[in-house]
């Protein structure tokens, strides 16, 4: 007899109904929880592989790592006994297990003969990245969640150009790693007698001072920043590696009057101080706004555990701190950066500038006004580093700037993944050259939009857990697919692109192009009055995002059109989702 027939039979009965009732509950949430945890394997998405810590083949742990790395290990013994000799650069962050499964990594790779090079402590994912080129090491990883809550963690790999994997290598690595059948039968030498074979090798100082020579070449002033050097800066690392490269980077540079915010300076990983660790979450900077209100700072800065991407505070036209976009912040940078160039006479005209499919079209503006191109890529910085090695080889373009709008940025290529440590650096050069014209960052930002037009950009999404949620978050991708919206905002639809079909449809025209892209399963609307919206599920979290942008005449008049965008593609999505739960 079922728990659900008992439950029917003793309903009525008030000493038996309550207790069978909260059992029968309690059954049903395990078997949910359970399913959870084994309903599909971790994968390789935009970020790599990311999960909660836990048991379960959709969890974190030591046989899930296991179990990636020797996928890895498989897919560079294709590569032959030189690929094995070059090795893996291996970095983590501050979260829990980091150190853990950083070895294990090591361990396991090791253990089939292939070199395995460890940092001595945590590290910033750029760091990693500029690892395994300083090295020339076949591949990397680098054991993070990046700005994912405390019970996340995960585990990202990248390739011999020190960019993560793209989608044709990470097909192949994630191909071998579904080919172990069993993660709890690998088995791994000990640490002590791999590292007494050389085939663990621990790394730090020197990698650390090479990179910091190389953080060092960004700077386009250093006359402003001798002269600025009290520009006054607070910066939090948000208990997470990016303290000891930023203070000692701005310190280089000149800057001698740097805050940090004590409550946040040490590694956590409950990341005790704030409710998450994200520095695109305007929660984070209250700490870093209490300091700067007492130093009556001049920016703020907030770097994400893994140190690969920034928020940044200044003054806005009240005297508040406000804190700058990810759309913003690549604005200003390429703005100034581009700006200096030419006044130095060092802007080459093959110059590139790379951004996502969701980012702000005002990058693309500003880029072309000083006749250069700027292109697209899919979401993920992977495939700004795929674009930059193929530039580089062809010597087609040569790469300047590149960013997406969730706050990751690369300003010098010798790092290929967003890089927050050259961000900080940067912002603070910006702020010191504006504060000499007697300008904020804001000042700065709104002579941009005076000179290219007023963008303005948004995003909502959408959690959803477990097996029902992707099977929801699948399910509102199809139904935008088999019926586009014609008209949102009271605006006629005029393109649509399907990134999954690689499709683009011109309404008006009633005309299919190629989208010469890898495929990503995105779409993306462009309206009539200039305005856009995608939906995208994200490829590190249980979300699916939607991503807006308008453009107009004025702040008011680009505030007011993204408020109604955003609320009616999310009136339509709510709509929709109800519709296909029938």
């Amino acid at each position: 007899m079922s728990w659900e027939t008992t439950y029917e039979k003793w309903v009525g009965n008030e000493e038996l109904e309550q207790p069978l009732k909260a059992a029968l509950e309690e059954i049903k949430e395990n078997r949910t929880a359970l399913e959870d945890c084994f309903y599909k394997n971790l994968e390789f998405g935009t970020g790599g592989m990311r999960g909660e810590i836990g048991p379960g083949t959709n969890r974190m742990n030591t046989y899930t790592v296991r179990k990636a790395s020797l996928g890895l290990a498989h897919f560079i013994e294709e590569q032959g006994e030189k690929a094995k000799k070059r090795g893996v650069a291996i970095a983590y962050d501050s979260r829990h297990q980091s150190p853990e499964f950083a070895m294990e990594a090591a361990k396991t790779l090791a253990s089939q003969g292939i070199q395995a090079y460890v940092f001595e402590s945590l590290r910033p994912t750029p760091e990693l990245s500029f690892a395994v080129r300083y090295l020339k090491a076949y591949s990397g990883i680098v054991i993070t969640a990046s700005h994912n809550p405390p019970e996340y963690n995960g585990y990202k790999v990248y390739g011999p150009d020190g960019g993560q994997l793209p989608p044709a290598e990470a097909d192949e690595v994630i191909g071998k790693v579904n080919a172990v059948e069993d993660e709890l039968s690998i088995s791994v030498k000990s640490e002590e007698e791999l590292k007494s074979e050389g085939l663990i090798q621990v790394v730090g100082e020197e990698i650390d001072k090479a990179y910091m020579e190389q953080l060092l070449k960004i700077s386009l002033n250093r006359e402003v920043i001798k002269e600025m050097h009290d520009l006054s800066i607070v910066f939090t690392p948000l208990h997470g590696t990016a303290n000891i490269p930023v203070r000692e980077g701005l310190q280089q540079l000149g800057f001698t009057n740097v805050t940090v915010v004590k409550e946040q300076e040490q590694p956590d990983p409950n990341f005790s101080t704030v409710k998450s660790p994200n520095p695109e979450e305007h929660a984070a900077f209250e700490l870093a706004i209490k300091y700067g209100q007492e130093a009556d700072a001049d920016i703020l800065m907030a770097t994400d555990p893994d140190a690969d991407r920034v928020g940044i505070a200044a003054k806005n036209s009240n005297g508040e701190y406000e804190i700058l976009t990810g759309n913003q912040t690549g604005a200003l940078m390429i703005e100034y950066i581009l700006s200096q160039r030419e006044e130095k006479g060092s802007l080459c005209s093959k110059g590139i500038i790379f951004k996502t499919i969701v980012t702000s079209e005002l990058g693309r503006v500003i880029a072309e006004s000083y006749g250069l191109t700027c292109e697209d890529t899919l979401t993920g910085f992977k495939f700004i580093g795929e674009k930059i090695k193929e530039y580089e080889k062809s010597g087609k373009h040569t790469f300047i700037f590149g960013y997406e709008e969730s706050y990751g940025s690369l300003i010098g290529d010798f790092v290929r993944d967003k890089d927050a440590v050259q961000a900080c650096l940067m912002g603070a050069e910006m702020a010191a050259y504006y504060k000499k014209q007697g300008k904020t960052l804001f000042d700065a930002l709104d002579d941009v939009y005076k000179k290219h037009g007023f963008y303005k950009e948004g995003l909502e999404s959408l959690t959803l857990k477990g097996k029902s949620g992707a099977e929801q978050i699948e399910n509102l991708l199809a139904s935008f697919r088999a019926e586009m919206p014609l008209e949102v905002n009271g605006q006629k639809l005029m393109v649509s692109e399907d990134y999954k079909a690689s499709v683009q449809y011109d309404v008006v025209k009633d005309e299919k192009s190629d989208i010469h892209l890898p495929k990503s399963n995105v779409l993306k609307y462009q309206l009539a009055d200039g305005s856009w919206f995608c939906v995208r599920p994200s490829g590190t979290e249980p979300k699916v995002k939607f991503y807006f942008g308008v453009n107009a005449d004025s702040h008011k008049k680009a505030d007011e059109a993204l408020t109604d965008l955003k609320q009616s593609v999310m009136d339509l999505v709510h709509e929709r989702m109800q519709k296909v739960a029938q």
